[in-house]
């Protein structure tokens, strides 16, 4: 009997101007757009997710593929040589550029599992996505993708964030920003002890959560411990601690509100005392250098509030740059 999944694979078309207003009508800096049926010989590809109906604050993170894409200064060329090693990231790796999941405005649920399947559909012709977001509901589908390609239980998530995104439910719906990393836990996707979050701050989520979050023996480093132990001791545990039991590699889930909003105000819930664009940079390209990245997104990037220098959207872009430079040091120097 085919799988659900297998039922939908004539279903996974992507959205392109014509469908839906907000799509974006540009590749990532260039690279060769693609096509569900040829995906190339590369090793990874982009692909957006323009949803945000899963906000509880400020929306417009629908508009975050279309301004990460675009938000560079040189030429739309596909060739972007790291300044600090020489390696042309796109050339090392075959980057491609699929376009935006087609998803139903107003409608979660059927959105959220086309974004599933279609992250899932990169990831079985053994293509490592990285996804463009869109509020932070799309870490539930987009690991998940990646899960169901590589087993479920069988991969880590290092999560950087000023929020957990714990909670059990959110406007009395399961599915919203305040709530992915407790449904993949639930689902068994990625369990408890293989999840690392780095960054949380605030006032949020409340006591019963956090001991949830306890129990399920998740890893998480609050910017207090940051500050008084450095960022590389902390990122040392992380990494460690996400290569424990033998995961077959890792997921990286950015929410940008990770960064203080003084340095990225575009985005929906933002949190004073972050880190910084520096470290964020450097932290991104260590890890995807250091371990085995299967999948990554890049979420919560909200336009609409960006600074007249759409400083968001850069950051997030060079976000995206250094996954992709740390994943081909990896490649080419090991």
């Amino acid at each position: 009997m085919p799988t659900p999944y297998e039922k939908r694979q004539d279903e996974i078309p992507f959205a392109s101007a014509e469908y839906i207003s907000f799509a974006s009508r540009n590749s990532f800096l260039g690279v060769p757009a693609v096509t569900p049926k040829n995906l190339g010989d590369g090793d990874v590809v982009i692909v957006g997710a323009p949803f945000d109906w899963g906000t509880t604050y400020r929306p417009g993170a629908r508009f975050g593929p279309q301004a990460i894409r675009n938000a560079d200064y040189g030429a739309m060329d596909g060739y972007r040589p790291h300044l600090t090693t020489g390696i042309d990231p796109f050339e090392a790796l075959g980057v491609v550029d699929l376009g935006d999941v087609y998803v139903y405005p107003g409608q979660l649920e059927r959105s959220i599992e086309r974004i599933a399947d279609a992250v899932e559909y990169i990831a079985r012709a053994g293509k490592v996505p990285i996804v463009l977001g869109g509020d932070h509901s799309i870490t539930w589908p987009d690991a998940t993708g990646v899960a169901r390609a590589h087993g479920f239980g069988e991969i880590a998530l290092i999560h950087f964030d000023a929020h957990a995104d714990t909670g059990m439910t959110q406007n009395n719906s399961l599915i919203g920003h305040g709530t992915p990393m407790r449904r993949l836990i639930e689902t068994g996707a990625v369990p408890g002890h293989r999840f690392v979050q780095i960054g949380l701050r605030g006032y949020w989520p409340e006591p019963d959560v956090m001991e949830w979050m306890s129990e399920q023996k998740m890893r998480c480093y609050m910017m207090s411990e940051i500050v008084d132990r450095g960022l590389d001791a902390v990122v040392d545990d992380a990494i460690e601690y996400s290569l424990e039991g033998g995961a077959k590699g890792i997921f990286i889930s950015v929410d940008i509100d990770v960064v203080d909003p003084g340095l990225a105000p575009g985005t929906g819930t933002p949190e004073p005392g972050g880190l910084n664009s520096r470290e964020i940079l450097d932290t991104i390209r260590r890890i995807s250098r250091e371990l085995v990245v299967l999948g990554a997104d890049v979420v919560e990037v909200s336009p609409p509030y960006d600074g007249p220098g759409e400083q968001t959207a850069y950051l997030a872009n060079r976000i995206v740059m250094e996954i992709l430079n740390g994943m081909a040091e990896r490649k080419v120097l090991d």
